[in-house]
């Protein structure tokens, strides 16, 4: 992998913000801070010209308003020009500031339908009300004297409801409507269900959102029993990057970077070693809960320094990966609450 965005790796190692940057031709970065996280910012892109087209406006907080506004003021334009607002996904650290930037434009929004289809607000099943999540949680495992920590708040579900609706749907293969330029969106399911990258050929540039990052692996987890494999849909929408080697990348986070290929291929590689880890894991415990795998694995940080949401993410990566597993006929789960995971008998 090459590190092509230097200012912003720089920026990285030293712990400040990256500068906002022309990347190419009315296309601009523009770093929108998160409270409280280590990821610390989110880039935003802004398409400049007759209409101003952004993309993935980032975290909502007094401070990611007023760096969006200087963003794009350094860029020659201003909130008022903003005339639409893709998402690659809904993550409140790219999706948060869309109604406010609405609002404030009359923009519209748009993303996949399948990652709308997930809005909080539109769902029946899981955020009705946190008892569903709940009982997910007991059935991976997790011990009573933990389910408070780990589980969704009713306080949570309320912002979630709040985040906006899109008033259009970006389909696999579409041209984004930006006068001038053909970005076309890309379908890569696995961080979310509806993830989206953004080709934009005559630049030689992919907006690859969270789906590929410089440094870090995404997120790949279930969130709920209707989950299904997001780990073989991200293998998946990995194996797309093949098409783009000669791209260069700008991510939603971190820092830009080229050779997408052997990015994408280190980071396939990470998830079949962790699979394999999972599948020892279910082999050498007596009771195999997701809980008690997922406590067995290696992390960065290591099991017993995760609490709270960190804890819940590094549980939902290891279910992920105990679906894939399933899926591909590796591991088979008990048909018992809490769920047990036994290596298939060949």
């Amino acid at each position: 992998m090459e590190i092509t965005g230097t200012a912003q790796f720089d920026a990285w190692q030293r712990r400040v913000p990256p500068p906002v940057e022309e990347v190419r031709p009315g296309l601009w970065s523009i770093p929108v801070p998160m409270p409280h996280n280590p990821l610390r910012y989110t880039l935003c892109y802004a398409f400049t010209g007759r209409d101003v087209v952004i993309v993935d406006p980032g975290w909502d907080s007094p401070d990611a308003r007023a760096a969006l506004t200087a963003g794009l003021t350094t860029a020659g334009t201003s909130l008022d020009d903003v005339t639409g607002i893709v998402l690659t996904h809904i993550h409140p650290d790219h999706h948060g500031l869309t109604g406010w930037v609405r609002s404030a434009s009359g923009a519209w929004a748009g993303m996949h339908p399948a990652e709308a289809a997930t809005l909080p607000a539109r769902l029946d099943h899981h955020y009705r009300d946190a008892s569903a999540d709940r009982a997910w949680l007991i059935r991976a495992g997790v011990p009573s004297d933990e389910i408070d920590a780990l589980a969704i708040s009713t306080d949570s579900l309320d912002a979630l409801r709040r985040l906006a609706s899109p008033d259009r749907l970006i389909e696999d293969g579409s041209l984004l409507p930006i006068p001038g330029r053909e970005v076309r969106a890309i379908w890569t399911p696995g961080h979310t269900p509806g993830h989206l990258c953004l080709h934009d050929a005559a630049a030689g540039a992919l907006l690859t959102g969270d789906h590929l990052l410089p440094r870090i692996t995404p997120n790949i987890a279930a969130k709920d029993d209707t989950d299904g494999d997001p780990l073989g849909d991200y293998l998946t929408s990995l194996a797309k990057f093949t098409a783009f080697q000669a791209e260069e990348a700008l991510p939603a986070h971190e820092y830009r970077f080229r050779l997408l290929d052997v990015r994408a291929k280190a980071v396939a590689d990470h998830h079949e070693a962790r699979s394999a880890e999972v599948i020892a894991a279910a082999a050498n415990l007596d009771f195999p809960t997701a809980w008690l795998i997922a406590g067995a694995l290696t992390w960065s940080r290591g099991w017993a320094s995760l609490n709270g949401f960190l804890r819940r993410m590094a549980l939902g990566e290891t279910i992920a990966h105990l679906n894939h597993l399933t899926a591909v006929g590796a591991l088979l789960p008990s048909p018992d609450s809490p769920i047990h995971w036994h290596p298939a008998v060949p």
